[in-house]
């Protein structure tokens, strides 16, 4: 074993010795906007056992949910506040008009739901958008959904009444 480097200063002499090869930089495509005839951007957002279908176009910041306004729909202020957060993040509160039609779970999973296909068509429509909306976390779908209910048990994980006698 001549060839043994004991010390940092002789690694330091091996390595200045070996030659580097460069290899060729491949840069990655700029993302192209996807948007339909219309000038929509479409994505599905999930949360739960919520499914939510998302269109979003340029205007005024409308917000429909199942064919009715935002503010009917999601009359908790706290669900308002989620579906608006994408907007916040990118900095383009009131220039998108948004039609949403959710199935499945509760008020709170279809919030998030059309909040994840909010940000999902936002990045989809401008790409520019979308270091914004990952950095904060909103195009990575939620995927905490409810345990399922084992048998011998009252419900997931819950036992039944134990008794000794």
């Amino acid at each position: 074993m001549a060839d043994q480097v004991n010390s940092l200063e002789e690694l330091g002499q091996v390595a200045e010795g070996i030659e580097t090869v460069d290899a060729p930089v491949v840069e990655a495509a700029p993302r192209e906007p996807v948007r339909d005839e219309l000038g929509r951007s479409y994505a599905t957002g999930k949360r739960k056992d919520a499914v939510a279908r998302v269109w979003i176009k340029p205007g005024s910041g409308k917000v429909t949910v199942n064919g009715k306004d935002m503010n009917t729909y999601f009359a908790r202020p706290v669900l308002q506040m989620i579906l608006a957060q994408p907007f916040s993040v990118a900095g383009v509160t009131g220039q998108f008009d948004v039609m949403a039609t959710v199935k499945g779970g509760g008020l709170s999973g279809q919030a998030g739901a059309v909040k994840h296909g909010v940000s999902k068509a936002l990045q989809l429509y401008d790409p520019t958008l979308r270091a914004a909306l990952k950095a904060a976390g909103f195009l990575t779908r939620d995927s905490r959904v409810v345990e399922r209910k084992k048998y011998g048990k009252a419900k997931a994980r819950k036992s039944f009444q134990f008794s000794k006698r």
